[in-house]
This record gives C-alpha cells, sequence and structure tokens, in this order.
C-alpha cells in the first residue's frame, strides 16, 4: 500500500505504490456485453466466467504481467465486486474505470441527455474520491483511471462532447488520467481537441485503438499535441485488417520509436470477447509477451524500449498525485 498523500496507483484493492507496477496492460477487459443494444446484432461478449477469467490472468501473471487496466463502464458490465474477486484470485493489480463508454452504451438511467456537463463531471470526481460501496467489502472501490471514454462513430455527437468535457473536468479535479475509444479514423483529434478546450492537461490522455487507423500523420498530430497513443488491437483476428496489417503496424511503432516518441506509446490487447480467449483457442492476456513484443525485440527494438511502452508508460500514466 502507499502511504497517504503519497504518489499512487489506485487499484480495486486499495491504493499502491507506483514504484511497485511491473508489466501493465493498460486496455483491457475481464468481461463485457456489447450485443443487448438495439439494432446491434453482431452478438459481441466477454462471458462472465469466473473460472475461465481466472486461469486467463494467471497465465498473464505467469508470463511477467503485474497490472491489468479494465475499461468495462456501467452500461457494458462493470461490476467493482466482480474486479476484487478477481484481483484476490489472480494476485494482480487490476484498475477499474469510470465515466460512459459511447452513446450507444449510455445507461439510460445515466441520463446523459437531461444532465450538464458539470453535473456529470461532478459524479466522476465524488466516484474517485468516494469510491463505491460493494455489499460485503469493507471499503469502497475507486477508479484508477477515467475511460474508455469513446465515440461511436468518426466524429463526436452532441452527448459524447458532452461526456468528454465532463471526463476532462474531472481529469482536472482528480488527477486521473483518461483513456478513449477512438477507431478507423482521425477522431482522436476532435476528441482531444475537447479535453483542450477544457483545460485538461493532455500529457494525461491515451487515445485508444490507433492501429485501427494507421497513419503515421495522425500519430504525430496527437503526439505534437501533447498526448499519447495506445496500440491495443494487438492480436485480434476479427477483420483482414487486423489478421494481415500487423508488419504495418510494427513498422509504424519502430517508426515512432526512430523519431524519439517512446515516451507516448502504449501496447494492449482489447480482450473483449470469448474468441480472444485461450480457454476458446485464441491469444489470451498473453499476445504481447508471446508474438507481438519479441517480433518488436527481432526488429531491433532494445529492452530498455520494451520496458519504457510496457512498464514506465502505463505507470506514469496511472499514478496519481
Amino acid at each position: 500500500m502507499s502511504a497517504p498523500g503519497a504518489p499512487r496507483v489506485q487499484t480495486v484493492l486499495g491504493p499502491v505504490d507506483p514504484s511497485t507496477l511491473g508489466f501493465t496492460l493498460p486496455h483491457e477487459h475481464t468481461a463485457i456485453a456489447l450485443w443487448q443494444i438495439p439494432n446491434r446484432w453482431d452478438y459481441w461478449e466477454l462471458t462472465r466466467d469466473e473460472p475461465i477469467i481466472t486461469i486467463e490472468l494467471a497465465a498473464f501473471r505467469d508470463a511477467g504481467g503485474s497490472t491489468l487496466v479494465d475499461l468495462t463502464l456501467p452500461g457494458v458490465g462493470r461490476d467493482p465486486a466482480w474486479l476484487v474477486r478477481l484481483a484476490r484470485a489472480s494476485n494482480l493489480n487490476l484498475v477499474m474505470g469510470c465515466g460512459w463508454y459511447r452513446e450507444a452504451y449510455y445507461p439510460a438511467e445515466a441520463r446523459i441527455d437531461r444532465r450538464s456537463v458539470e453535473d456529470l463531471a461532478d459524479e466522476l470526481v465524488r466516484e474517485a474520491g468516494d469510491g463505491l460501496a460493494v455489499a460485503g467489502l469493507d471499503a469502497p472501490v475507486r477508479p484508477g483511471i477515467i475511460g474508455e471514454i469513446g465515440t461511436d462513430k468518426p466524429w463526436l455527437s452532441a452527448l459524447e462532447e458532452r461526456v468528454h468535457r465532463a471526463a476532462a473536468r474531472a481529469s482536472r479535479q482528480t488527477g486521473l488520467a483518461i483513456t478513449t475509444h477512438a477507431v478507423m479514423s482521425d477522431v482522436g483529434i476532435a476528441q482531444l481537441t475537447v479535453f483542450d478546450d477544457e483545460g485538461a492537461d493532455l500529457s494525461r490522455v491515451v487515445i485508444g485503438h490507433a492501429d485501427s487507423y494507421p497513419v503515421l500523420d495522425h500519430y504525430l498530430e496527437i503526439i505534437r499535441r501533447g498526448a499519447n497513443l495506445e496500440f491495443d488491437f494487438l492480436g485480434m483476428s476479427f477483420t483482414p485488417q487486423e489478421r494481415l496489417g500487423e508488419p504495418r503496424i510494427v513498422d509504424l511503432v519502430l517508426e515512432l520509436l526512430s523519431r524519439g516518441h517512446a515516451d507516448r506509446l502504449f501496447l494492449s490487447q482489447d480482450v473483449c470477447h470469448n474468441s480472444q480467449l485461450r480457454h476458446y483457442e485464441g491469444n489470451g492476456y498473453t499476445y504481447l509477451q508471446d508474438r507481438f513484443l519479441p517480433r518488436l525485440h527481432d526488429r531491433g527494438v532494445s529492452e530498455a524500449e520494451i520496458e519504457q511502452l510496457t512498464v514506465a508508460n502505463p505507470r506514469r500514466i496511472l499514478t496519481i498525485g
């Protein structure tokens, strides 16, 4: 545990000293349901199967993993008690996100369309400070990051802009970093513009799913604005781009490293579907260790750079205070 008032990383079991964080996956899920939304028929789900997920997390720990950030939010299955049980069973640091995902998945009870930006921000600030009471637990469970805050399309809807502004204001007040969902477009720039308008510290913003939009100039603009980018579809195989596009992603990562941007890059796998689990012949939570990082190493990426990407950068973004 970290000392009161000291820099800390907030896990579901309480604050920990940032120096104790090792290999970290900054964008994952341990259970999520996306197929319950009307007029969406993709049956996208990572089933809440505790024995299977516990084994999957143990494999990550045995491969050298230390910390996993679960970005499942209200409306798609966030469950603090579930995360506490997994953290205790796996002996991993599990970090919980907060906020609202993207418009199609905003829970009705959140009343996003009827509340002000300030009211939404106040809710996030209260949650960060007071935590969430969970039956049977002595202490409340607090989030350690805001996100994933997303857009459903290549633009921000009016309601999504409201949530982004609330996230920025809450980040300013709490010190929590923001991590986003921004797919197949340059919408991450629009996200950054809103965060910047609200005075958020862009060095504490991670624009997610960068590998779904493999455009170097887009990456460089995110970095120019002072933010970070995350390649977190690594190991996915749902589309031809994901199955066949990784060599290009490796080239882009190498280009960014050659330009001196190692401190702005994050790597993860976004496990969010049953088929991604080892139990169902997927990669589980160990694709980085098993496949992707060896490929980087074979292309000349140093151990120091790999540690920067997988340990130092997540530690920086998760450290509060």
